[in-house]
């Protein structure tokens, strides 16, 4: 059956829905589903999502949302489709860049503005195999000290880990469920489920569904679509090949070691392609994960 509305997990899909002006109640509403009612948003800016360091030799962040709300406070919002190695390190590494912005010329009290990182994982963590909170789908990591309490409270790193999601329409019983499910099914819909008729909803069923995009719109999902399917089905493969050899102690390992080199070389057969479509070189980075210098020099 033809898809109606467009895959959510594709870069382009994701900033259809979220990351766009005319897309700004879905990511308010989304980001207030995940956050304590103290701490609701009335209002989000859209920033510049590439953010570059101190000098021209410091390596740059692009990130797929960063907003700020009606308080200052700094919103990162990243869709990762596949395992990636040291993918922890680099959210930390993100959430360095609107902590350092912050810094005031002159006497300063450094009195900083809350962050948060947020990021939709297709995938599962591996080191909670034998831990409750396996099957979890949020995790909200804090700086805490060595009694478990909260040390630094404006730092805040916020994981969905979307395989684990597993509800009917009859168990969605919150806000988050209902945007979780929206997430996960929504290029599986043919027509709004009932429980999806408020105004938020409707409004990004509208944004998603394909036949109201332009032309040049429907050109870059098709490519970002592409993208997501050619590595998924590179990641399939490795996880199968690695089965079939009985390499059960971990895909992550095996990964790491023969089968991320084949990842690699999709990911620089993708970036040859983007190049010759034209495509800048940030977008190329955000699309493969490639450095500048590799995609320079293919």
């Amino acid at each position: 059956m033809k898809a109606k509305y467009l895959n959510p997990f594709t870069d382009f899909g994701f900033k259809k829905i979220f990351g766009e002006e005319a897309s700004k109640p879905q990511l308010i509403d989304f980001l207030n589903s995940l956050l304590p009612e103290r701490d609701q948003i009335v209002e989000l800016t859209f920033k510049n999502n590439e953010q570059l360091g101190f000098t021209p030799y410091d390596r740059k962040a692009i990130y797929d949302i960063y907003c700020e709300n009606q308080n200052g406070e700094k919103f990162i919002v990243e869709l990762q489709k596949a395992k990636q190695n040291y993918f922890r390190e680099r959210t930390i590494y993100y959430s360095t860049f609107p902590i350092r912005e912050q810094a005031e010329k002159g006497i300063w009290n450094y009195n900083l503005k809350a962050v948060y990182c947020i990021g939709v994982l297709d995938f599962t963590f591996d080191d909670y195999e034998s831990e409750p909170e396996k099957s979890e789908v949020v995790h909200t990591i804090n700086l805490k000290n060595q009694h478990g309490k909260v040390f630094y409270d404006k730092l805040t790193y916020i994981y969905l880990e979307m395989p684990n999601f597993r509800k009917e329409e009859s168990q969605l019983y919150t806000r988050l469920d209902k945007w979780l499910y929206f997430i996960k099914n929504l290029e599986d819909f043919q027509n709004i489920p009932e429980l999806f008729k408020d105004e938020v909803f409707t409004h990004a069923f509208q944004i998603a569904e394909l036949a109201k995009m332009d032309r040049e719109d429907w050109e870059r999902y098709e490519y970002s679509l592409k993208v997501f399917r050619d590595n998924k089905a590179t990641y399939d493969y490795a996880v199968e090949t690695a089965h079939e050899e009985g390499l059960l102690k971990g895909i992550q390992e095996g990964m790491e070691k023969g089968i991320q080199e084949g990842l690699r070389e999709g990911q620089r057969n993708i970036a040859r392609q983007a190049k010759m479509m034209g495509l800048d070189i940030a977008s190329i980075q955000k699309l493969t994960g490639l450095s500048e210098e590799e995609i320079t020099n293919l």
